[in-house]
């Protein structure tokens, strides 16, 4: 889980975007002195680098999207293989535990 200094300046780093002003270590203490929040001396310097050269629009849309779309491409290809697998796997596993339960020589209304 994010520390206290971390999601301080995460908060001000968007907050920053959202302004539409470049994020800088300056302007990332300023905010997190106006809130007043103790954070470690490293954080904002840390965090003005990490995201100086960095589309933070682009970084919000694509939570969790991955690196490229050609591997998404390739997986959503699979995808549509695998639910087919999938379903005839089940449909074995219905069947082997249906047995299973013969084998013992009761079943559930007996």
């Amino acid at each position: 889980m994010a520390s206290t200094s971390e999601l301080a300046c995460i908060y001000s780093a968007l907050i920053l975007h959202d302004d539409e002003v470049t994020v800088t270590e300056d302007k990332l203490n300023a905010l997190i002195r106006t809130a007043g929040v103790t954070v470690e001396p490293f954080w904002p310097n840390l965090f003005a680098k990490a995201l100086a050269n960095i589309d933070i629009n682009s970084l919000i849309c694509n939570v969790g999207g991955g690196g490229s779309s050609a591997p998404v491409a390739a997986a959503s290809a699979a995808s549509t293989v695998a639910p087919a697998a999938e379903e005839k796997k089940e449909e074995k596993k219905q069947e082997e535990s249906e047995e299973s339960d013969d084998d013992m020589g009761f079943g559930l209304f007996d």
